[in-house]
């Protein structure tokens, strides 16, 4: 899909200047309804639904004109563009041929489009809540449902809460136009999310800045991993990556993931040495604290 293409069925473009913005602006809406109208909701920020911002350089899926909840640059569709999608590929440290990932939050399917692509044997499942950010997956170029890949319109408390599925690694990224869902900011979630990992399965969990409510996440995931959890800063964009381990013979060996992060970070856009630093570090302080 590109600036020249027809709307699909089911979408109408408007000039994005209309919104002091370049390029265009898609939303999910029929040709009858008042553009006037959508206008003055998208510019106030009471629009309802997702809607994308495309200056023919970069698409940008949107919940209000504030809010940018993930974007892709058209001629690299596949890259990880932000910083904290890119540390949430820490995973690969500890599962370098998962059979099974689960994904929490699609948003423009940065990080499902990636692990679709960079880890061909594996099944991906992502979990996403809203009807309306699905409905954007053509937008941001997602493949098709197929034998390896299904996106799933579901809460994820309520995914975890069904039976385990074996998943090697689960990646939360479940962010909405406020912040990470509350349902998901229970000890039920995250005990239920840990039962869904294989013995040696990691939870990588994208939390936003210092707030309290990151606070309580984090004291969850140490409550349900049994304090198996370390943690790195992305400065560049004001999030920590929480990991979390499944395997009882936490720490690794950080001396032996040495070879493997050189490796890696010559396959990714992840500086892999680095973030096993601050992994080993968030360890040391954590337990000094004790």
């Amino acid at each position: 899909m590109n600036d020249e293409s027809p709307d699909p069925p089911g979408w109408i473009s408007l000039p994005a200047s209309l919104l002091n913005e370049a390029g265009v602006v898609r939303l999910r809406e029929s040709p009858e309804r008042n553009r006037q109208l959508l206008v003055r909701q998208l510019l106030d920020g009471i629009y309802p639904h997702p809607f994308v911002l495309d200056d023919g350089k970069v698409r940008r899926l949107h919940f209000t004109l504030r809010l940018v909840q993930s974007e892709m640059r058209i001629a690299a569709p596949w890259e990880l563009a932000v910083a904290y999608t890119q540390a949430m590929l820490g995973f690969l440290l500890f599962q370098p041929a998962p059979k099974h990932i689960v994904i929490v939050g699609l948003g423009g399917g940065s990080l499902t489009k990636y692990c679709h692509r960079h880890c061909p044997r594996s099944r991906i499942t992502t979990v996403e809540v809203s009807e309306g950010v699905i409905a954007c997956r053509d937008w941001f170029l997602l493949p098709p449902d197929d034998e390896r890949l299904r996106i799933r319109q579901q809460d994820a408390a309520d995914y975890f809460a069904g039976p385990p599925d074996g998943a090697d690694v689960i990646l939360l990224d479940a962010y909405d136009e406020d912040g990470v869902a509350p349902q998901l900011c229970t000890a039920a979630f995250y005990a239920d999310a840990r039962a869904h990992l294989k013995p040696r399965g990691v939870l990588v969990a994208n939390i936003s800045g210092h707030s309290q409510t990151a606070e309580t996440h984090i004291a969850l995931m140490r409550e349900a991993f049994n304090g198996r959890i370390a943690i790195a800063d992305v400065s560049t964009d004001g999030n920590r990556i929480v990991y979390a381990f499944n395997d009882p013979t936490f720490p690794p060996d950080w001396k032996r993931l040495t070879r493997a992060a050189r490796m890696l970070s010559d396959a990714h856009p992840c500086d892999f040495m680095r973030l096993l630093r601050d992994l080993e570090r968030s360890v040391q302080r954590d337990r000094r604290r004790r």
